[in-house]
This record gives structure tokens, C-alpha cells and sequence, in this order.
């Protein structure tokens, strides 16, 4: 009988493909436009079966958005300085900067393009992490805006303005936004 230790990948096989996957679809949407790659192109040059696409991420649309925001961990610490306000902008900075990356925006704006009625890994990653914001002030015994309202007034203007705009955004417009949800909804402002 062999004694040897079985040896593991680490992230197992579906982390292995995930990687794959992402890095084809990075490298053809810059070598062809994000217009022109299609989901069997991404799993003929990445060496996996369009199906494996199809069943991890639905569609061109799910890959896009999720490949846009991979690279935001969504299991990465959030701000907790004990300042509600502080805390969202440092995060809305933090987006400002991930997804303002050229080939960050380049392959949110193809999800937008292609998106569904569904929601994407990346609204649902912000929502988490707004949530995640929003419990931690309500913890402390903080007022703290609605989920919806940090949705409405902080991810969403990013995202809109990083997909339509023609200018990179700057970090001050986490700083800006994030103000502007403050006085809306009536909590305090630093």
C-alpha cells in the first residue's frame, strides 16, 4: 500500500479553471474588443468546455462582471474606523479605484452591455459589503442610511459614471458622493 501523502492544488480544480477562464477572457477582450468575445472563444483559449462557462457564470454578461470585480475580494476586510462616514468613503474609494482600472471598466461596461434582469456577482458583492458597513455603525448604535440608499447614492453613480463617462473618476468623488448620501438621509457629516 502507498504511504505517500496525497497532494492537493491548492484552490482545487474549479479555482484552477476559474483562473483560467478570467485570464482568456482578459486577454481576448484586449487583443479583440470586448464586443467581439464570446464565450466559446474564452473556453477554446482557455482549454475548457463552453458548458463549464455556461454552468459557473450563466452567461458572457456574468463573466464580464464577475472578472471586472475579482480582483475586489469581496471577502477582504472593510473600513471599520468607528466612523460611519469615513467608513464609506474609504470604500467607495477603494471601488473608485479597482474599477476605474482600464480593463476593469472595459469589462464592466461589456456586463452592462450584456446584462439581464439578473443580478451580477458584483451587485451582489456591493450590497454585501454596504450591508457589512451599515450593521457595524448600527452595532456601535449609530444612524445609519437604508441599504437602497447607499445603492442609489454611492455604487450606483460610480458604476454609471465609470460605464458613460469619458473621464477616469478621481478618489475626491468617493469623498463627494458619499457627502451628498450623508445630508440626504439626514445622519451626520464629519
Amino acid at each position: 500500500m502507498d504511504s505517500s501523502p496525497i497532494l492537493r492544488r491548492p484552490g482545487g480544480r474549479s479555482a484552477q479553471v476559474q483562473t483560467v477562464v478570467r485570464k482568456a477572457l482578459e486577454e481576448l477582450v484586449a487583443e479583440h474588443g470586448r464586443e467581439k468575445v464570446t464565450v466559446p472563444a474564452v473556453a477554446e483559449r482557455a482549454g475548457v468546455s463552453a458548458s463549464s462557462i455556461y454552468r459557473r457564470w450563466g452567461d458572457m454578461a456574468g463573466l464580464l462582471a464577475e472578472t471586472a470585480t475579482k480582483r475586489l475580494d469581496p471577502k477582504r476586510p472593510l473600513p471599520d474606523t468607528g466612523d460611519l462616514q469615513r467608513d464609506m468613503t474609504a470604500w467607495a474609494k477603494e471601488l473608485i479605484e479597482h474599477l476605474g482600472q482600464p480593463r476593469s471598466t472595459s469589462l464592466l461596461k461589456a456586463a452592462a452591455a450584456l446584462h439581464n434582469d439578473d443580478d451580477t456577482d458584483c451587485l451582489r458583492n456591493r450590497r454585501a459589503e454596504a450591508r457589512t458597513l451599515i450593521d457595524q455603525a448600527l452595532a456601535r448604535g449609530d444612524r445609519a442610511p437604508e441599504l437602497r440608499q447607499v445603492i442609489d447614492h454611492v455604487v450606483a453613480p460610480i458604476v454609471y459614471r465609470l460605464i458613460f463617462g469619458k473621464a477616469p473618476l478621481a478618489p475626491a468623488t468617493a469623498t463627494q458622493l458619499v457627502d451628498e448620501l450623508f445630508a440626504i438621509v439626514g445622519t451626520p457629516t464629519r
